[in-house]
């Protein structure tokens, strides 16, 4: 028997473009005799479906969660709000518009009956058909009986809050029908929360390659996107939660050295009572910021020396076992840990892999001081350090590629800079790489005008990819920023330093 055949004989017919038209409003009978058979794909692929394109994304949807339907409904953008509340509970696929696309799509699943709102008009999709309409005026308009074999893996169905998808509600109706959930993921990031890490791990199960659908370009393709969920559910996660640094937090730090008090805030007290402060630090931002705020140190590990030292090199460096006690404690405060470096004549790379070990825990990053890299022959002081992009980029690979290789969360390397000088070809510095949150660190210090002078200059032609932070001087600011008025920075910064 033919969908066209399975018709009670009760329900008045009318030609309507070629195709059967049942008209169906509150308390009439279902317009079949046995139910319509709606077959799933038992583990969806995860995928990432187009989020601009109303048809294209509600056939890549269809595909993805149906082997084939006896029934489809149909759609139009008029229709489409008013029609979604009737469909909670029906688990058929749900195409929007007439194109070729959705032409396609219904050819593909077997579709022998069209459920579509009173008034809208299939045009040739509904020939051969038979063309159901439902009243969306009725307080309960029937619906055809539909049988739908179960799938073996739960779907979940992410979207972008920050994306204005016209599919987003579509969407969310027919993975919700079909027995799914819907997460929301800002900025398509599955690492940014804690809570969005749970809901990657929960879809992940035990292979994050089925089970998951993503509306929209904002999380990437669909390779990239079981990567990121992989990732997600295997990652040690960030003080804060998530596994993406930033925009996943925001960050406060006391800087300075263990046991200098003039370099900084971080030396004015030991380890115990430093963790307490930027404690007390991080309260005063509470409630400024839709974002969580989360306490940091900004150690400086190499230390720019008047004098060449055994190396010759005029950096005084820390030792790796006397940095461990003070990572060690702040990654059991929930602080995060930025390794700075003033190198001297030396390159930041050359520096950098004396603390490699340090670097493998999740909780630890790197900075960059231009103001001390300096050329053979140069002093600290007498002239303004500065370092090229490609030698930053040559750090940046090696740092991006350690934290790949030992599975770590998103690093965050900082780029300190007051002048422009300070760093050359700045448009060159590679930002690709997504292990990392690079971020350029306004020094300047003075007036309030002073420093929103070199705030802003620093920001004209940056790369994209960078984000801003800022630091507050205790002694040289006059006066400091309040935590209000720092927060009230355009943009606001993400990682605040205070020395």
């Amino acid at each position: 028997m033919t969908a066209r055949d399975r018709r009670p004989a009760s329900i008045t017919r009318r030609t309507f473009a070629g195709a059967t038209v049942l008209a169906l409003a509150g308390g009439l009978a279902a317009c079949t005799e046995g139910d319509l058979s709606v077959e799933r794909v038992g583990s969806p692929e995860t995928t990432v479906l187009p989020g601009d394109d109303l048809p294209a994304a509600s056939a890549a949807l269809s595909a993805a969660l149906f082997t084939s339907s006896d029934v489809a409904v149909l759609a139009d953008k008029a229709s489409l709000e008013a029609l979604l509340p009737r469909l909670e509970d029906f688990p058929a696929p749900l195409l929007a518009g007439v194109d070729q696309t959705v032409a396609d799509e219904i050819e593909r699943l077997g579709a022998g009956t069209l459920v579509v709102p009173a008034g809208m008009d299939p045009g040739d999709l509904g020939d051969g058909r038979e063309v159901v309409e439902i009243d969306l005026s009725a307080e309960n308009p029937d619906l055809p009986k539909v049988s739908a074999g179960e799938a073996t893996t739960a779907v979940t169905l992410l979207v972008d809050p920050e994306a204005a998808s016209p599919a987003q509600a579509l969407a969310s109706a027919v993975v919700t029908a079909a027995g799914g959930s819907v997460v929301e993921t800002p900025g398509g990031d599955v690492g940014r929360s804690s809570e969005s890490v749970a809901a990657a791990k929960e879809a992940a199960g035990e292979d994050a390659s089925v089970g998951a659908l993503a509306l929209g370009d904002s999380f990437g393709d669909a390779s990239a996107l079981v990567e990121a969920m992989a990732r997600a559910a295997t990652t040690t996660e960030l003080p804060g939660g998530g596994i993406t640094a930033f925009p996943g937090r925001r960050m406060i730090a006391a800087y300075g050295s263990p046991a200098v008090p003039s370099l900084g805030i971080l030396g004015e007290q030991d380890l115990e009572q430093t963790l307490e402060r930027v404690q007390e630090m991080v309260a005063e931002y509470e409630g400024l910021a839709e974002e969580p705020v989360v306490p940091a140190l900004e150690i400086i590990t190499t230390i720019a020396s008047s004098e060449p030292g055994g190396d010759g090199d005029f950096s005084s460096e820390l030792g790796v076992e006397g940095l461990r006690e003070w990572v060690d404690a702040a990654g059991e405060a929930g602080v995060y840990v930025v390794l700075d470096l003033q190198p001297g004549t030396t390159d930041f790379l050359t520096q950098a892999k004396l603390y490699e070990e340090l670097l493998t825990a999740p909780h630890v990053g790197l900075a960059l001081d231009a103001e001390w890299r300096l050329e053979p022959g140069q002093k600290h002081l007498e002239q303004i350090g500065s370092v090229t992009a490609a030698e930053i980029n040559e750090v940046s690979t090696w740092l991006a590629d350690l934290t790949a290789e030992h599975g770590l969360p998103q690093k965050v390397l900082i780029l300190h800079q007051f002048n422009l000088s300070m760093i050359s070809d700045r448009q060159d510095v590679d930002t690709s790489r997504p292990e990392l949150a690079i971020t350029l660190h306004a020094d300047g210090h003075g007036t309030p005008e002073d420093k929103l002078a070199t705030w802003n200059a620093l920001q004209q032609d940056l790369p994209g990819g960078i984000f801003m932070a800022w630091k507050n001087f205790h002694d040289e600011d006059t006066p400091m920023f309040t935590p209000e008025e720092t927060y009230a920075l355009e943009p606001r910064p993400w990682f605040v330093s205070y020395q």
